[in-house]
């Protein structure tokens, strides 16, 4: 049996309040939480040690490598800059190094990573979604409600949280919904909301539905667009919640599935062979106070909604208004308050998609980069945050001012040279002597520096290889040579993308500063559809940089020019890696012959195989277009349960879209013109608003003498 698509498409409501916080207020004394206890120290100790002696023996050797004839400014200057750069660096290659010995030892010693507990609490699957391809996730929502209901029948609840702006697929949602509920077994709760005003983006539209249902559940996992869960991987984590009554958020670390580009596939294989031991480390020194990914994690829904309600930050976009980058903030706000966030990097079956291009990439990147330099705020008006979840925002904040420091340590080596070159030495300092303080650098030691440095970048990626050819499902499903081969064509590739993404976060974050605000435009899933012309335009910039870099580079010495090449290769045929690496070809090629193979391509998850097969069920799923619903009777009755009649509005506030758009249906006779007039937010306000629509039917109707039927 299946349920009636005539059922309520949502549940009687359950207000659970959710208070904006308040930065500057104390946090909890103590530990609030029941059973809490604080991390123990010396964890974070060692590693804040252990990366700060590197970043000191990094320091004193570059001091060493610029101080052979005296100091001058610019050499202070490069050793700043190269300390700044560096010590990020350090930080994640004892991370990654912790990370590392305990995945070994995991591996040598692996024990099963589910528990066998009945489950108590009711739970709901969360799936925001804003202008996405509703095909590909009704047919994941189907998949894992399914599952859910067999494994685990009554726990749990899907809510398909809708911000969609675009009335065309807003009503492809709307047959979607319908769809999923007749091919649902009867039993199985699926639910749709989709919101009238998208006030604070993603954050606003969790908090809306918290604020309004969140009372009917314990728990929530919160799904991404592009997100995949194993059932036993969802049940074990309601498991873990109820087994810890101080945990407010527990966070897997989902693996990257589904490539089909050399870029993508290269993502992918970095993140399942490498992401594990990075997340384990951060997972073994972060303890309770680890973050927030933003999806694929389950939340304690009385501690989210009384701790972390995010405030607007004052002043406007981009550095004011709503928190873009709010997972990192919500996880600081719920240990303030005195519950644990844990990283479960032991869990599996947890994954997601990635940007199939450098250019989806970047596009991705310039929300999140303004997102992240909002993080200097927080950590600027936050009260009594842990220095750990300091060290989160810092770190988020750094990911991004990390590409503008690096093009300012190649900047300032290239002045150092040129001063060098063509300047007339003035470096007397205070004391009269024969001879100046020429910029002199031991190139040898500066040769021995720069090997252990890349060591350092590098290791994270030798240690995931070795884990690799250790892994007996590794070393089964792809074998020792296409492992190591793997590795050297991802770090080919990484070294050719680097520098772009260095050019386009160094653009982000100095658009950013300039004032321009990102806007919210949804992330493309799949590539092989941006034109050359496209690529080669949007590349234009960087591509020019690179050119203009490396022959100023190699005027002022062939030298300097050698250490700068592998950066400005990259930058110099940013256009055509772009389009390559981007394209589907090349991507199926590389499948072919088993590059950047990962286990989960050989035998496919459960749960994205399963989605995958029913994708083929929504694939022919098509709706009326806006003036079509206006003349349909029945199509508008059928479609008015969907409509959410709750609109977020102070007393006395208008909605503009919506009237606008009643304004003109008032006061333009001719319906048809009336319609043609509106803008998308317009036709958009009037799908949320069934009355308005039932109106503007009945005059269309009149208008052409077809008697309209009620609601």
């Amino acid at each position: 049996m299946s349920a009636a698509p005539f059922d309520p498409p949502r549940p009687p409501e359950a207000p659970l309040a959710m208070p904006a916080q308040d930065f500057g207020a104390p946090g909890a004394r103590g530990y609030a939480a029941p059973g809490t206890k604080g991390s123990g120290i010396w964890r974070k100790a060692f590693v804040g040690a252990a990366a700060a002696g590197l970043t000191g023996w990094g320091a004193m050797d570059m001091y060493r490598v610029l101080n052979v004839g005296g100091m001058t400014a610019l050499e202070w200057a490069l050793l700043i800059v190269f300390t700044m750069n560096i010590v990020w660096i350090c930080f994640a290659f004892v991370s990654g190094t912790i990370g590392f010995v305990t995945r070994l030892i995991h591996i040598l010693t692996e024990r099963d990573w589910r528990g066998d507990a009945q489950l108590g609490s009711r739970n709901v699957i969360a799936f925001p979604i804003y202008n996405e391809d509703i095909r590909r996730i009704a047919a994941t929502i189907e998949t894992t409600a399914a599952a859910l209901h067999e494994k685990a029948p009554g726990h749990f609840d899907c809510f398909i949280l809708s911000d969609t702006t675009n009335p065309d697929i807003a009503l492809l949602e709307e047959e979607a919904f319908l769809r999923l509920r007749q091919r649902m077994p009867e039993g199985v709760k699926v639910y749709y909301r989709r919101r009238t005003i998208n006030r604070a983006r993603k954050s606003g539209n969790v908090e809306d539905f918290i604020s309004r249902w969140g009372g009917r559940y314990d728990h929530m996992i919160v799904y991404d667009a592009d997100s995949y869960m194993e059932v036993d991987t969802l049940i074990e984590l309601v498991r873990r919640m109820e087994a810890d009554p101080g945990a407010g958020l527990i966070q897997t670390v989902p693996k990257l599935i589904g490539a089909t580009t050399v870029f993508g596939r290269a993502q992918q294989f970095a993140a399942n062979l490498y992401g594990p031991l990075l997340g384990t480390g951060v997972a073994w020194w972060a303890q309770n106070e680890g973050n927030f990914w933003g999806h694929n994690a389950i939340i304690r829904l009385k501690a989210f909604a009384s701790a972390a309600g995010l405030p607007a930050l004052p002043g406007k976009a981009p550095f004011g208004g709503n928190i873009l980058s709010h997972d990192f903030v919500e996880a600081a706000l719920l240990r303030k308050a005195g519950w644990t966030v844990k990283i479960a990097a032991d869990l599996k079956g947890s994954y997601e998609e990635c940007p199939p291009t450098i250019i989806d990439l970047t596009i991705r990147d310039r929300r999140w980069c303004q997102g992240n330099l909002q993080h200097a705020a927080v950590l600027l008006r936050g009260r009594d945050i842990s220095w750990t979840n300091r060290l989160h925002l810092m770190i988020g904040v750094m990911s991004y001012l990390a590409s503008p420091m690096w093009l300012l340590l190649i900047m300032v080596g290239m002045a150092l040279s040129l001063q060098g070159k063509f300047l007339q030495p003035e470096y007397f300092g205070g004391q009269l002597t024969l001879f100046p303080n020429w910029p002199v650098i031991d190139y040898v030691r500066a040769l021995t520096l720069f090997v252990a440095t890349m060591g350092i970048l590098f290791a994270p990626k030798i240690y995931g290889m070795i884990l690799g050819l250790i892994n007996p499902v590794w070393r089964r499903s792809i074998g020792p040579a296409k492992i190591v081969f793997g590795v050297l064509t991802e770090m080919v590739v990484s070294v050719l993308v680097a520098p772009i993404l260095m050019a386009a976060q160094t653009s982000a974050v100095f658009s950013i500063l300039s004032g321009r605000d990102t806007g919210w435009a949804p992330q493309r899933r799949e590539g092989d559809d941006f034109s050359f012309g496209d690529v080669m335009r949007r590349h234009g910039l960087t591509m020019a940089f690179g050119t203009v870099l490396i022959v100023s580079a190699f005027i002022i010495s062939p030298v300097f020019a050698a250490w700068l090449a592998p950066a400005a290769i990259g930058m110099i045929f940013a256009g055509p890696i772009s389009l390559w690496t981007g394209a589907a070809g090349p991507g199926r090629l590389f499948r072919k012959i088993g590059l950047l193979s990962i286990p989960e391509e050989k035998s496919l998850p459960p749960a994205y195989a399963a989605a995958l097969e029913v994708r083929a069920a929504y694939a022919d799923l098509a709706a009326l277009r806006f003036d079509e619903i206006i003349d349909n009777p029945s199509a508008l009755t059928r479609r008015q349960p969907l409509v959410d009649r709750h609109w977020h509005l102070a007393e006395g506030q208008v909605h503009e879209a919506l009237a606008m758009a009643r304004a003109r249906l008032d006061f333009i006779a001719d319906t048809g013109k009336a319609i043609g007039y509106l803008s998308q937010s317009e036709r958009m306000a009037l799908l949320n608003d069934h009355g308005s629509l039932q109106i503007l039917a009945e005059k269309r109707a009149t208008a052409r003498k077809i008697p309209a039927t009620g609601t």
